[in-house]
């Protein structure tokens, strides 16, 4: 389908008689954010993004379920954006969603304004919201301030068909990224990151094939250098970076970049390291390039020796070499895994796409973890990663919904449950320690005898909170819980009566609602 259809659609679309929502928040048939994902997928299908949503679903499968609990997956993309240098960012969707995303990224750190295109119900399904987002990219285009702009569908305008792809790629020397990240098409935020982070290597590589283009600012390693792919505690390529050295490479630029310069490094390397297994569509761009992707990562004793061989392999390292980054790191590692060893049983979950890698460093530091779940699906570069724990009897679990994490939880009853917030709710509830895996794991070091040490260090220190824990829980028994949590000065009247008639009321309008769709 061509891209005029694509619009014509878009434009053609029509509106409910009376429909006078002011925010944005209808799709042309109708229905607003709040409706079920799958009539959203059918309405941006029918509004001819079939092609897109066709793309998600080959690069993120969602799995058993639908997709799992997670926060809007346009965080993730919006982040990216947010964190790199004269890159300017650009919403479009519904006011609720603006608001909760860019107060969400605010409170992680983000120090920049966020474009917002409004738009109400006439604008969204006549076309005119796509000629603002146009002009609005025009007027925002100042070359000494951006090296590009990223402009980002959010549900509804996707399931509009409003069409980015018609936006020019070029204003006035500044770059125009256009992304649609719905909700209903992309199962977590993790997985956001690589879309733009895809999108972004994809307009990169075709300006590198094109012609020159310019050095990073902080310059090119003077050794062939490895990409790595997976957002990091800021210490692990350096650390990766000295356990290359004596193969005579260098860690290159992270992706998700911090410049648009660095895109041009990282596809320059040799090798791509899939650190983070799930960046599908950057790994699409490293192949297309005619790079080599290898996957895992260099954690724990047994993890660094087996990538640091992959690695050599890759580039064609001599084996003395290979031998010699083993033979300088290795001990160093199994010694910090000894100084501080973890005895203790551990359940762990998350969804920033290590939750494999940090399993592998608590066994190695002696931890029992029986269940790992993961928000992110399986992919090629994490089976090295799946094959070593289950070999060491750990059921992992990819798309693990928060029902699954939870039941592993209360199932093993371990001496620390890792996991996300509800998780550690839970966990806490039950006066089990936690850690919440992105504020507390993924905020630390993980690579070389650095990451082993700072991950024992935390995990014990929570682990010797147990007695605390059933302290605190001693402390608040008895303030109740559901309608009764707090403290009351008299017993709370409580109305079963009121929510059996609501509930005889609503089971009611879901007979009828049967029944019609019968007739």
């Amino acid at each position: 389908m061509s891209d005029e259809t694509l619009y014509d659609m878009a434009a053609k679309a029509h509106v409910l008689e009376g429909d006078t929502v002011p925010e944005g928040a209808v799709t042309p048939d109708g229905m607003g954010c709040h409706a079920p994902g799958e009539a959203l997928q059918a309405q941006a299908r029918a509004a001819g993004m079939g092609e897109i949503l066709d793309q998600y679903a080959a690069d993120y499968p969602k799995g058993p379920h639908d997709q799992p609990q997670s926060m809007c997956p346009a965080f993730g993309s919006l982040r990216v954006g947010l964190r790199m240098r004269r890159v300017g960012t650009m919403l479009s969707g519904s006011a609720c969603c603006v608001y909760g995303l860019t107060f969400v990224s605010h409170f992680y750190g983000a120090r920049r304004s966020v474009g917002y295109v409004p738009f109400n119900s006439e604008s969204l399904v006549t076309g005119k919201l796509f000629e603002d987002i146009r002009d609005a990219v025009h007027e925002m285009a100042d070359p000494d301030r951006y090296d590009a702009i990223v402009v980002t569908n959010l549900c509804v305008p996707t399931a509009s068909g409003v069409p980015l792809r018609l936006l020019p790629t070029e204003i006035n020397g500044v770059r125009i990224v256009g992304i649609d990240v719905p909700g209903f098409g992309v199962p977590t935020h993790a997985e956001a990151k690589d879309i733009l982070a895809g999108a972004m290597l994809n307009y990169a590589r075709a300006e590198a094939e094109a012609g020159p283009v310019p050095r990073p600012e902080a310059g090119t390693a003077d050794r062939p250098a490895v990409a790595l792919m997976g957002e990091m505690f800021p210490a692990d390529p350096m650390m990766i970076g000295a356990m290359l050295a004596p193969m005579g490479l260098a860690a290159g630029p992270v992706v998700p970049c911090r410049e648009w310069r660095e895109l041009y490094a990282a596809l320059d390397c040799g090798v791509a390291a899939a650190i983070h297994p799930f960046y599908t569509a950057s790994v699409r761009e490293f192949q297309a390039a005619g790079r080599t992707v290898v996957g895992s990562a260099p954690v724990g004793h047994d993890g660094t020796a087996d990538w640091l061989a992959a690695i050599g392999a890759a580039y064609g390292v001599a084996p003395s070499q290979v031998s010699a980054a083993q033979n300088a790191f290795l001990p160093a590692i199994k010694g910090a895994l000894a100084a501080t060893p973890v005895d203790a049983t551990i359940t762990l979950s998350g969804y920033e796409g290590s939750e494999l890698l940090v399993a592998r460093l608590l066994i190695e530091s002696g931890a029992r973890v029986p269940y790992v779940g993961t928000a992110c699906p399986k992919t090629p570069w994490s089976k090295a990663d799946a094959e070593w724990l289950a070999a060491k009897g750990v059921t992992v679990k990819y798309r693990a919904s928060l029902e699954d994490d939870l039941a592993a939880m209360e199932a093993v009853k371990p001496d620390l449950a890792i996991g996300t917030t509800p998780v550690v709710q839970k966990a806490k509830e039950a006066g089990i320690p936690s850690l919440y895996f992105t504020n507390l794991i993924s905020a630390r070091p993980l690579m070389g005898p650095a990451g082993a040490g700072s991950l024992q260090a935390v995990v014990n220190a929570a682990i010797g909170n147990r007695d605390r824990m059933g302290k605190m829980r001693g402390f608040f028994e008895g303030t109740g819980q559901g309608d009764t949590a707090g403290v009351w000065e008299a017993a709370p009247n409580l109305r079963p009566d009121f929510r059996e008639l609501h509930q005889k009321k609503l089971d009611k309008q879901a007979r009828a609602a049967k029944a019609q769709e019968m007739i």
